[in-house]
This record gives C-alpha cells, structure tokens and sequence, in this order.
C-alpha cells in the first residue's frame, strides 16, 4: 500500500478530519488522567529543519515519545541537504531507515518532492504555502471550546500567509464561512481564493470583518524568510492590530487564536493574548495532541 502523506488540510476527507480531531481529544483526556499510550515502540520520526522551531519540534519529538517511539532532529548544519545532497536522494535514504519523515522547510514544491519519493508518511510541519499541523490544533481548540465550527464565520486578520491560506482549506472542509482581512499586496494565494470564492471574502477593514465572527485568528506580520521586509509590513499593517477594542466588533463569545510565536503590541495587544477569551494556550498545547492523532492516522492507516 502506497504511503498516506499529509502536506495540505485537503489531503484530508471532511470526515477524516472530524475523526482525527475527535482522537486528538480523546488522547488529551486520556494524558490528562494519566493513561500512556505504547503505539509506536521501535518506531522512529525523522524530523528535517529548515526553518526554527519551538511549538512543532517539541509537540512532534514528545508525541513519539509519549507513543513509545523516538523522534531524530535533523537541521540543515546535520545533514547532507545542508551540502548541496538533491533532496530525493535524502528522501530515499530517511525512508528506507525511519517509519515517516516530517518537514518544515521553505518551498512547497520541495516536500511535495520528498513525498514523491518517499515510501513513507511525509509530514508537513509547514512550508511558505501551507501549515496543516497547526490547523489540526486550531479546530480542535475551537471544537473544544464552542463545538462544531461548520456554518460559523471565521475572520483572519493580517497577513495572507500560509496560516490564512489553510484556513482556506479548512473552510473548504468543515464548511464555515471565511473573512480575510489584509492590505492590499497581502492578499492569500489568488488561486485559493479563486477555488473558494463562495466561502472565502475579502474585506479590507478589520471592523467590518470580524462582525459576526466566532473566532478571529492572526499571526505576525513579517513571517520567517521575511525579516527584511519587517519595517515595509510594519506600516502596511498598522490599522490591522487585533486588540479587545476589534474583539468587542465580533460576536460576544468570539474566540481569539494566535499560532505563536506573538509579537506583543504588534499584531496582537498585550491586554487581548492574555484575555479570557484568548484560547492560545490551550491552542499551543493541542499541537501535542492533535500531533499524535495524526501519526496514528498515518502509521496505523
């Protein structure tokens, strides 16, 4: 049997989804009262680094090892990749020695590469394009808090970046309406948008936006690679803070999500990430648990 790899939201079925987000609460519960899981004994992920990392090294390398297995970190400066190895070739070699091999890296076109070429799960841990992993712990952050998400309205505020464009896929899926709110210039992958046009709207001002949201969602405004570019994204972003001031433009019990790492006073307020009705903590944490849904999904598929 070919290899299930998961490099987009959308290599997912709705239903598989559901399912794989109920399993993620279902293996929080069971952490919680104690209950130790041995899934994966002698099963080992390879985990390949382009990009730093806090939330997804951690929550990947301590879900194999709270699943019996074990987790290797490869950075650039550890590997042959970092020398110029083409990365088919260190495909071919992770694959024919670990269980599944999980990347975050630049180009979407480099791990949709490695998936070709490999005889085991290939993970997407996120890339420029996409970022599926953190989108499994933001719905099941959402379901846990306020159930299903279908028919609700969702609003992204900031940068059409790879966190926007799997909401889009996310939308598409479990069937909620999407309002992207963004300067001009910063607009999600035109394609995803043409793709969704019936559940994805553009609306430039963020008040506008986030009214009737049930959840209103951001990230920084200049993402790694980006760095010099901070200053431009600074000013074409000013009016586009998510603070307690535009939460109180939503719905009452709207939820606030950020994906972390937050810059305080940018983005987001300091006041707002700190809120009752900010959810980043649990959000951050369900990466472990929604992490291991999914190796259980691919592994055991």
């Amino acid at each position: 049997m070919a290899a299930r790899h998961f490099l987009r939201l959308i290599d997912l079925s709705p239903e598989e989804l559901r399912a794989l987000l109920k399993r993620a609460s279902e293996l929080k519960i069971q952490q919680h009262n104690g209950l130790r899981h041995d899934l994966f004994k002698h099963y080992t992920l390879a985990m390949v680094f382009e990009k730093a990392s806090t939330r997804t090294r951690v929550s990947f390398e301590t879900a194999m090892i709270q699943l019996g297995g074990a987790a290797i970190f490869l950075s650039p400066n550890d590997t042959q990749l970092g020398r110029g190895e083409p990365v088919e070739d260190t495909t071919r070699v992770l694959a024919s020695m670990c269980d599944a091999i999980m990347v975050r890296t630049f180009a979407h076109e480099k791990i949709e590469r490695m998936a070709k070429y490999s005889k085991v799960p290939v993970i997407n841990a996120l890339t420029d394009d996409f970022h599926p992993c953190q989108l499994l712990a933001d719905l099941q952050t959402y379901q846990e808090h306020r159930g299903d998400i279908s028919g609700k309205t969702v609003c992204w505020v900031g940068d059409g970046n790879n966190m926007c464009n799997t909401f889009i896929d996310a939308a598409r899926l479990l069937d909620f309406e999407l309002v992207v709110s963004c300067p001009e210039g910063y607009e999600p992958m035109a394609s995803l948008l043409q793709e969704n046009r019936g559940r994805v709207r553009l609306v430039r001002k963020p008040e506008k936006a986030v009214k009737n949201a049930a959840l209103v969602a951001t990230d920084v405004w200049a993402s790694m690679g980006q760095e010099a570019e901070q200053q431009k994204r600074m000013a074409a972003f000013a009016d586009y803070q998510v603070n307690s001031a535009l939460m109180s433009q939503a719905q009452s019990d709207a939820l606030f999500l950020h994906c972390l790492p937050a810059h305080r006073g940018e983005e987001v307020s300091a006041e707002l990430i700190d809120a009752p009705n900010s959810v980043v903590w649990d959000e951050a944490e369900n990466r472990l648990h929604a992490q291991k849904a999914l190796l259980e999904f691919l592994l055991r598929n």
